[in-house]
Formats: C-alpha cells, structure tokens, sequence
C-alpha cells in the first residue's frame, strides 16, 4: 500500500509541475497584457481587452470536471491518449493559464499608478516599465496568487482520478470509495492538507520577503 502512495503522489506531482509551469509560462504574459491594454495604459485596446478578457472569463466559468472532460479528444490528439497523469495535465494547464492570468493581472493593480507614472516621465519605453517596475513592483502579489494557483490546482488533480488521471484523486476513488477503504481516504486527506499547509506557508514566506525588498 505503501507503494501505490508514493506512486500516486509522484503522479500528482507531475501534474502539478506540468500544469504550473505552464500557469507560469503563459499566465504571467496574459496578465501583463491585459493589464497594458487596459483603459489608461500605455497600450490601451478596448478591443483586444476586451476580447481577451470575455475568453478568459468563459474558461474560468466553467467547472472543472467539465473542461476536464470537454477536452479529453484534445489529450488523446496531442499525446495519443486520454487516461494517465501526462494527459490530465492538459486539463490543468487550461485551467489554471486564465486563472493565474487574472491573479497577475490583479496584482499589477495594485502597482503605484505614479510609479508608473514617473518612469514614463523619465522617457522610458513600455518594455522596460514592464521589466523594471510592474513585474518588480507587483512581485509580492504574484506569489501570493501563484500560492493559490498551485492549491486549486493541486484540488482540481485530484478530480483527474475520476477519468483514470492517476495521482492520489484515483487512488481516493480506487481504494477508499470503490473498496470502502475508509482508511485509505482518511490518509489521502490528511497527508494533502499538510500538503496544502507547506505550499501556502512558503509561498506566504517568499510573499513576504519580496515585499521587504520592494519596500527597501
């Protein structure tokens, strides 16, 4: 039993990782952009704001046992299968990219309007106040939300076991609900929220210790 722990979690841990690089890779550039395009920015664009924004929020509004079932012929067509913790992923990739967008998005916000104000006055190039002041600047926040992003995402795969996505969600359903392994599904919940605990303390931690050097 052991055994099929340590491969569940390992399973779980590759999908959180695909799926948060992915939240990373692609959510911090949507968030810039839909903040830079936003009315009073730089390289304001109602329309592709706008555009970019309903598409979003359309994924966003869906449950996430839907989008993880509407795009299992999307799974099997890039990896040539839709079961296994690789073609989960892909689920969690598309819900977590517009959900960590919003979140970097938010988070630049909050930036000092005349901070960026200033660096314009200094004859800077939207490029470099983009470099140099709202990712410096809005830094802090955006750990704090990629800490969410990770939590939900880290829920989310465990619904992935419900369509054979591996990781501890099918060992859950597997054991605890199908064999009535009470047991199993009481370990299962207590070793995620220490899990749960860990990530949000240090993602609370570099939070933290980025704002202190915004701040000096």
């Amino acid at each position: 039993m052991a055994d099929e722990f340590v491969q569940a979690f390992i399973e779980t841990g590759w999908m959180l990782g695909i799926a948060t690089f992915f939240s990373i890779a692609v959510g911090v550039p949507l968030g810039v952009f839909l903040f830079v395009t936003s009315e009073g920015m730089f390289w304001q664009n109602r329309i592709v704001q706008s555009i970019a924004g309903t598409t979003i929020n359309i994924i966003r509004s869906l449950p996430y046992i839907i989008l993880l079932v509407l795009l299992i012929p999307l799974a099997k067509a890039l990896l040539g299968t839709s079961t296994g913790p690789t073609a989960a992923s892909v689920s969690l990739v598309f819900a977590g990219i517009p959900f960590y967008a919003r979140l970097v998005e938010s988070a630049l916000r909050e930036v000092d309007r005349g901070v960026i104000e200033a660096a314009e006055s200094c004859g800077a190039s939207p490029w470099r106040i983009i470099w140099d002041v709202l990712l410096p600047e809005a830094k802090s926040g955006m750990i704090a939300g990629l800490t969410v992003t990770v939590i939900s995402l880290l829920g989310y795969s465990a619904m992935a076991g419900m369509i054979g996505g591996g990781g501890i969600g099918d060992l859950a359903i597997r054991y605890g609900y199908h064999r009535f392994q009470q047991e199993v599904m009481i370990a299962t919940v207590i070793i995620l929220i220490i899990v749960v605990q860990l990530i949000q303390s240090v993602g609370d931690r570099l939070s933290k210790k980025a704002n202190k050097m915004n701040v000096t």
